[in-house]
């Protein structure tokens, strides 16, 4: 039985200091949906991901009311939908698409992933055709998430897909001009991605996985930011600790949900991903945490050192608590969901350069950053393969969601609502890598690739 104290620790938690499950991610398998004729493949696509997802969201709901635990999303990942694609055209991708976002709206759900394709060593042609059609596919739907890998320590990278991507978040930004270039929001290029993450953009269901799966996402920030203030002025190391048992609490939560809905949808319980995903509202921020660390402004010296032990710190209380830790799990930076980042970027003390340093010890990368609406397509590959470079050498998943906001110039604000936030535009380099990323070919895999 739980203690009383714990018990009692886990309601301030929830009530007091922003403690919730952020995701509960059914993944859904489409091998079996494959089919040569357009119409067939659709209909197949919808019945089975509104066979399978029926009840997620009620069945979350329920959990939600009977423990008293927020559970702020309800989303699906699938299958690549690349590998359905070999014998599209990129119009019958967008339309595949549109499907998608069809059993999305229906079965409530916030966002459905998996608009993706894995092209580190190269593209198939179902690869190329959804890669054309994703600006097309993103300004055409409202639940849709987008994610390519372009990049793997095994592969290397495929610079070619780097430029493609580059070129393809300038149109999509342009396509969604009329809703701040929000259709950037929900693409993300990666080097090394999961395939059991349960967080949007990125999420898909790999193939290595069951045929459906429940993976579940936490969120604490706030509530590590109060354990570190309660702590005072005490050592890093004993810091360190404090971090650790708090993200075991967070992480148990996060277990028993996932397993409760794993059960009840007579589901595979996935993965637990212990991320500290942050969000706009106060008190919920990664930033402050770092700031509570002793840092005047997250952004300025020393923050990188910070970051690198609070990652360590929650992934070592969450392995702690959960067999099945997956997906990210760390602590994320995204620029608009995050009062604190905000607040830093606005002030002029958080810059690309600074942000790109610290991802080389997070969970993911470059994300929810908007840049100017002019910023040249080959600027945006560079700085794709730039962060890219990191999650290859260093063996670990980075990502790049970057929104070159229409219109918009260094000091402007881009607003998308709810837990995506808002951006301030931030200055970008102008100096051009564009006979860099037009030379094309692969950035050869670094030699510890070669570990068989």
């Amino acid at each position: 039985m739980p203690e009383l104290d714990d018990i009692l620790q886990t309601l301030n938690m929830i009530h007091e200091e922003c403690l919730d499950i952020r995701t509960v991610t059914m993944g859904i398998s489409l091998f079996g949906c494959m089919s040569d004729d357009e119409d067939r493949l659709n209909a197949r696509v919808y019945d089975k991901i509104m066979t399978c997802a029926r009840d997620l969201v009620p069945t979350a709901e329920n959990i939600s009311k009977e423990y008293g635990i927020p559970i702020i999303n309800k989303r699906v990942s699938v299958t690549p939908v690349s590998l359905l694609c070999g014998n599209l055209s990129p119009a019958g991708a967008v339309r595949l698409a549109e499907t998608l976002d069809r059993a999305a709206r229906e079965l409530g759900i916030n966002f459905i992933g998996g608009y993706s394709a894995l092209v580190q060593k190269g593209c198939t042609l179902g690869s190329r055709t959804l890669m054309e059609a994703i600006p097309d596919a993103l300004a055409v739907t409202e639940r849709v998430c987008s994610s390519v890998n372009v990049a793997s320590t095994k592969a290397g990278i495929n610079m070619d897909a780097v430029r493609l991507m580059g070129e393809a978040v300038r149109r999509a930004a342009y396509l969604t001009r009329e809703q701040g270039s929000i259709g950037c929001a929900k693409l993300v290029i990666f080097a090394n991605a999961p395939e059991d993450n349960p967080f949007m953009a990125g999420a898909f269901h790999g193939t290595g996985e069951p045929e459906t799966v429940i993976n579940v996402g936490v969120s604490g920030p706030g509530v590590v930011a109060s354990a570190i203030r309660r702590a005072g002025n005490c050592p890093l190391d004993d810091l360190a600790e404090i971090i650790k048992k708090t993200a075991f609490k967070i992480t148990r939560v996060g277990q028993l949900v996932a397993r409760t809905a794993a059960d009840r949808l007579n589901t595979p319980f996935g993965i637990v991903d212990l991320s500290l995903a942050p969000t706009p509202a106060v008190g919920d921020s990664v930033a402050h945490i770092l700031e509570s660390m002793g840092l005047e402004r997250c952004g300025g010296a020393g923050t990188t050192a910070a970051l690198a032990m609070l990652n360590d710190a929650v992934k070592k209380g969450g392995v702690m608590a959960s067999s099945r830790v997956g997906g990210l799990s760390g602590a994320f930076i995204p620029v608009s969901e995050d009062a604190g980042m905000i607040d830093a970027a606005r002030s002029g003390v958080l810059s690309l350069e600074k942000l790109e340093a610290m991802t080389a010890v997070c969970s993911v990368g470059l994300d929810m950053i908007a840049i100017p609406g002019d910023t040249s397509a080959e600027i945006i590959s560079g700085i794709i393969a730039d962060e890219i470079s990191i999650g290859v050498v260093n063996t670990k998943t980075t990502a790049v969601r970057l929104i070159p906001a229409y219109g918009c110039k260094v000091g402007d604000t881009v607003n998308f609502g709810g837990l995506l936030g808002e951006a301030p535009v931030m200055p970008v380099r102008n100096a051009s890598p564009a006979v860099f990323i037009h030379r094309g070919g692969h950035i050869p895999a670094p030699i510890h690739s070669l570990k068989n």
